[in-house]
């Protein structure tokens, strides 16, 4: 497919006064191919989550336009998407990840639950192929069977951040959003969830959006970059590249923090 699965252009979000605008997010243009990991990094306030956001429907940008091509073929802007049809597309066609899990899931509960409600949310209606779906993605996400009727409060932090993952990919979106996917993490539990992460990116050939602050994340998962500052992207290109050879100020001052802490 030579077009982009999604093309966001000129997207804006102001906060504040009309003649002092905070400008959180400040032109932001980016495409994303079917299949392709784009990693958004920067600094606290540098406008990497807002565009998220503005992307999943939570905050309504001020300007711009997220043109994304359908299963059906037809393109939608999904930045102008009435209530009930975004909701459907976060149900089917695209995924969220939330940093802190919770955000993510309903704790009320169970695991398998949390996974077979995306199910039916798309119209599956027979529960013994609900109950197996669920099964079959917790296994995948390495959560034991035995566990598909705990409630998620029950697990630790990692466990939620699977079952998560699991909710979301059950319905085999083709667009993720992850925010922060392992921050709050331990080391070693973020080193297995990333190598999750980067096998199921490439088994079912997902796009995705990674949002991150942790230049090791989007060394493993991102096939491009975009590094923000004050709302700007200030630089883009491969992730080897830009981090191998930054050229902005900001990004070498960045890549030297995390080798000279």
């Amino acid at each position: 497919m030579s077009e982009p699965m999604l093309r966001v252009q000129g997207l804006k979000k102001y906060f504040g006064r009309r003649d002092r605008p905070v400008r959180a997010v400040d032109d932001v243009s980016f495409d994303i191919a079917p299949g392709e990991v784009l990693g958004l990094v920067g600094e606290s306030g540098s406008g990497k989550t807002t565009v998220l956001a503005c992307l999943a429907g939570s905050v309504e940008p001020t300007a711009g336009t997220a043109e994304f091509w359908t299963r059906e073929g037809s393109r939608v802007d999904v930045l102008r998407l009435a209530e009930p049809a975004r909701r459907r597309l976060l149900r089917s066609d695209w995924g969220v990840v939330h940093q802190n899990p919770r955000d993510g899931l309903r704790m009320s509960v169970s695991a398998g639950a949390n996974v077979g409600e995306r199910l039916m949310a798309v119209g599956v209606r027979h529960y013994g192929r609900i109950r197996q779906a669920a099964l079959d993605w917790l296994a995948t996400v390495e959560i034991d069977a035995d566990r598909v009727d705990d409630l998620p409060a029950t697990f630790s932090g990692g466990m939620q951040q699977r079952l998560q993952i699991a909710r979301n990919l059950v319905t085999r979106p083709r667009l993720i959003l992850m925010d922060e996917p392992t921050g709050g993490l331990d080391v070693s539990v973020q080193a297995r969830l990333l190598d999750l992460l980067r096998g199921l990116v490439a088994e079912l050939g997902l796009a995705a959006i990674v949002v991150t602050h942790d230049l090791a994340v989007v060394r493993l998962l991102a096939h491009r970059l975009l590094v923000m500052r004050r709302g700007e992207v200030v630089e883009s290109g491969l992730t080897d590249q830009v981090l191998d050879d930054p050229h902005h100020a900001y990004t070498q001052l960045l890549v030297s923090s995390v080798l000279h802490p």
